[in-house]
């Protein structure tokens, strides 16, 4: 039976101590299986590499995953399976199927999000009724499109579009739909899931040549974040409308000037503004020129606003964009807009606000908050993942401005530098005194939201979502018992785990992971 995950940790912390201590016996094993090249400092993944390689496993992961996996009775592996093949977790899909080839068996949904054609014509030569009966909280047509088994088999798409046609012969619907959480009644279509979730072109073309509904309130702008514009392209050319949808503000998010210009192509109005106060919160959807402010986008993106027909004097909120452009020092819009027409007046408080984004002198000046404008209460908030924007968040900080406040959806500016991966701005926050136990609207702390960040931030790569981690740790944050396993990257994972046993008094029993 192979080793428990902790004893494997424990085995890497010892070997780490006797290579620092000069132990010859710890050195020839490192260099049997050298992690990095002469002269680089060693850090404890390095040592959990050396241990992988010593137990024939190719990674540290690799080995994790198996140590994880071992002891899980049949029922707990197919669990695991569904989860890995929704969130398209290759390794962990894999292994499951190389120990267990027939792990699916019985489960019609996870036959079908596996693409086993043989298996699903089977059960619906049996039972027709099983290509529309809910399955969990999916029907089958959905557990097909959400899988993103997809890119571990590519070879299998001919089987995956014949399982569709399969299901649409027997009864379901290409515009089937799930709901997005149990007990929430917004719905995600199969669309969707095809395209906004698991990036599945193939079969998001498929149902869309079926009839699949372009308009579900999703796709559309999901379709944005893709890194490719092959979904929008179809989408739009089945009669997708942007208006409405956020496509547009969504796509200036990546600065993606071809994207704007093929969603503005299709009738997207950078103008309009259609968000409705719920709740008492202002509308985060916001006049494209606004968003090009807040954004700091470009001048080719500004000018294709422009030249669309948005209009510079327009305001949002109280603010006009030429009044943003400058509280958010996006010098780019500024000259565009004086270019185009006599810009207005800046209030007394905007006055202030831009004079910090441009790094003069507010003469010791200092903002109530109960008296700055709406729009600009959250700027911190909305500035800081932005490039070389700490100085400028000094500056905001110094004349008043809120620096803890959470946002529409309770997440704090220092939650928010953790879910970016940005240890020097989240720093600032926490030398400032920013509430650390802060939970925001999902539940989720500090460390959670810098473990959420470290998968799903689209900048992640270039991040240092460790050294935030770190930060938090450092600070005396609650660490879950259960985090170290959870964690989705397997290097902060490690972290985590070091730590608690570095600190266990650190340790809690449940909290949000």
């Amino acid at each position: 039976m192979m080793t428990s995950l902790d004893q494997l940790r424990r085995d890497a912390k010892a070997l780490r101590k006797a290579y620092e201590a000069g132990e010859t016996y710890a050195g020839q094993r490192v260099a049997n299986y050298p992690p990095r090249p002469d002269g680089v400092a060693l850090k404890h993944a390095d040592f959990l590499h050396v241990i992988a390689r010593e137990a024939q496993f190719e990674s540290w992961p690799a080995l994790k995953l198996a140590a994880e996996l071992q002891g899980l009775d049949r029922a707990a592996r197919q669990q695991r399976l569904k989860i890995a093949v929704f969130q398209g977790q290759g390794p962990v899909i894999r292994r499951l199927l190389s120990e267990t080839p027939d792990l699916a068996q019985g489960l019609f949904g996870l036959q079908v999000a596996l693409y086993d054609l043989a298996a699903v014509e089977a059960v619906l030569g049996r039972d027709p009724g099983a290509a529309t009966r809910m399955i969990g909280p999916r029907t089958p047509m959905c557990h097909l499109a959400f899988s993103r088994y997809i890119h571990e088999r590519r070879e299998l798409a001919p089987q995956m579009i014949a399982i569709a046609e399969l299901l649409v012969a027997h009864g379901a619907s290409v515009n089937d739909s799930m709901p997005v959480a149990p007990g929430n009644e917004h719905r995600l279509s199969a669309l969707y899931g095809a395209i906004g979730h698991a990036n599945n072109m193939a079969l998001g073309r498929w149902l869309l040549e079926r009839g699949a509904d372009p308009n579900d309130g999703e796709s559309l702008y999901h379709a944005t974040e893709l890194g490719h514009h092959e979904g929008l392209r179809m989408l739009l050319d089945h009669g997708a409308d942007p208006a409405g949808t956020n496509a547009l503000l969504r796509a200036m998010d990546f600065e993606d000037v071809e994207a704007v210009r093929m969603l503005i192509a299709a009738g997207a109005n950078p103008s309009e503004f259609n968000g409705a106060h719920v709740g008492g919160e202002p509308p985060w959807v916001i006049p494209a020129l606004h968003q090009a402010a807040r954004r700091m986008c470009g001048p080719e993106m500004i000018a294709v606003l422009l030249d669309a027909g948005a209009d510079p004097l327009e305001v949002f909120d109280g603010a006009t964009a030429y009044a943003y452009a400058r509280v958010f020092g996006n010098e780019a819009l500024t000259r565009a807009i004086e270019a185009r027409t006599a810009p207005p007046a800046l209030s007394p408080v905007e006055e202030l606000l831009a004079a910090a984004a441009a790094g003069g002198d507010t003469g010791g000046a200092w903002l109530d908050p109960a008296d700055m404008p709406e729009p600009y209460l959250n700027i911190i908030r909305m500035i800081l993942h932005l490039p070389g924007k700490l100085d400028h968040i000094q500056r905001l900080v110094d004349l008043g401005v809120p620096f803890d406040q959470p946002d529409t959806e309770g997440l704090t500016p220092v939650q928010v530098a953790g879910w970016e991966g940005l240890p020097e701005v989240m720093s600032y926050f926490m030398s400032m005194g920013a509430d650390l136990e802060h939970q925001n609207s999902y539940g989720g702390t500090l460390l959670s939201t810098i473990l959420h960040g470290s998968e799903n931030c689209p900048q992640r790569a270039e991040r240092d979502h460790a050294a935030c981690l770190t930060l938090a740790l450092e600070a005396g944050v609650p660490l879950p018992r259960r985090a170290p396993d959870l964690a989705g990257v397997p290097e902060l994972g490690e972290l985590l785990a070091e730590w608690a046993e570095r600190h266990p008094d650190q340790v809690v029993d449940g909290g949000p992971v």
